[in-house]
């Protein structure tokens, strides 16, 4: 810039470098069984990956949606338990979990029940949540060494209307400017009555795969990537609702909650500037038929 006549550098003040910076990308993790907590699986180096850059770039906050909690009538709720718990889990060692520290975001949680409330979203705080596995193995995962950054759970609503939870991502996308990880934690394909649970009842394995998954599962999946990675902006909000009109999704979510993270990544994704890359990192299959993909949607420069 010129300055007196003269050609001088430009320098930016911290302020103004963090109000020029870019959003940060958001992230639709499928967490699969509650084995995940214990298994050494491609989604969990992915999961402590995203967790070491967040802590590298000094991230201050996360707000998660998972696939568990859901709100009746019209409304959502926000996790405002200051001393919450973990829900116990089964096919898991207690160690595994129970000693890992929670940070609930009681301010980041009012923040967003204030923007959601400033969207025409019927929000409100629910004072005596406790955490549930689809949310605290993300960031166990995430965090296995430290404690996490402060953590703000939006609950579903249980009218799972595609448009709704595409509308609770798009109202906390400007957080995204303000040192926030935005994460959806849901399923690729995840449907409890198509799965094979016999590996992991009679020998506690997960990952077995005593059979190729079926074509509708393969499909379905394949049908979510492309969705994902060949759409950006408004288009990835489209492509993502059209999905539950899919010929195979009653066969990959034989209920609609762990497509609701999904709706919810693609809200917070899908702005006018939002021009991707969306990627897959990687994925793992367990139960035969559950597919956990993991995607980053954006980048971080």
């Amino acid at each position: 810039m010129r300055a007196n006549g003269k050609n001088t550098p430009t320098f930016f003040s911290p302020a103004i470098k963090k109000k020029m910076a870019g959003p940060t990308p958001v992230f639709l993790f499928a967490h699969g069984s509650t084995m995940m907590l214990g298994e050494d699986t491609e989604p969990a180096k992915i999961w402590e990956s995203v967790g070491n850059e967040v802590l590298r770039r000094n991230i201050k906050r996360i707000v998660m949606m998972g696939a568990h909690w859901d709100t009746p009538g019209d409304e959502v709720e926000v996790a405002m338990n200051p001393n919450a718990i973990k829900d116990p889990v089964g096919s898991v060692r207690d160690d595994r979990y129970l000693p890992y520290k929670l940070v609930p975001d009681i301010e980041g949680g009012q923040r967003v029940i204030d923007m959601l409330r400033g969207a025409g979203i019927n929000a409100r705080a629910d004072r005596t949540f406790d955490w549930i596995h689809d949310t605290y193995l993300i960031i166990i995962r995430m965090f296995p060494h430290c404690v996490p950054p402060p953590t703000t759970i939006v609950s579903m609503n249980a009218r799972y209307d595609p448009h709704f939870h595409t509308r609770i991502g798009a109202a906390l996308r400007p957080l995204r400017y303000e040192d926030t990880l935005i994460i959806g934690s849901g399923g690729s394909v995840h449907n409890l009555w198509r799965n094979n649970f016999s590996q992991m009842i009679l020998y506690k394995d997960n990952l077995a795969q005593p059979i190729p998954p079926s074509d509708w599962a393969l499909e379905f999946r394949q049908s979510v990537e492309d969705a994902i990675t060949r759409n950006t902006g408004p288009d990835l909000r489209r492509a993502i609702t059209k999905m539950m009109k899919h010929p195979r999704y009653r066969d990959a979510h034989g209920t609609d909650d762990h497509w609701m993270a999904t709706l919810f990544a693609a809200g917070a994704a899908g702005g006018e500037d939002d021009v991707g890359p969306n990627v897959m990192l990687g994925e793992c299959w367990e139960l035969v038929n559950m597919c956990n993909t993991q995607y980053q949607l954006g980048s971080w420069d």
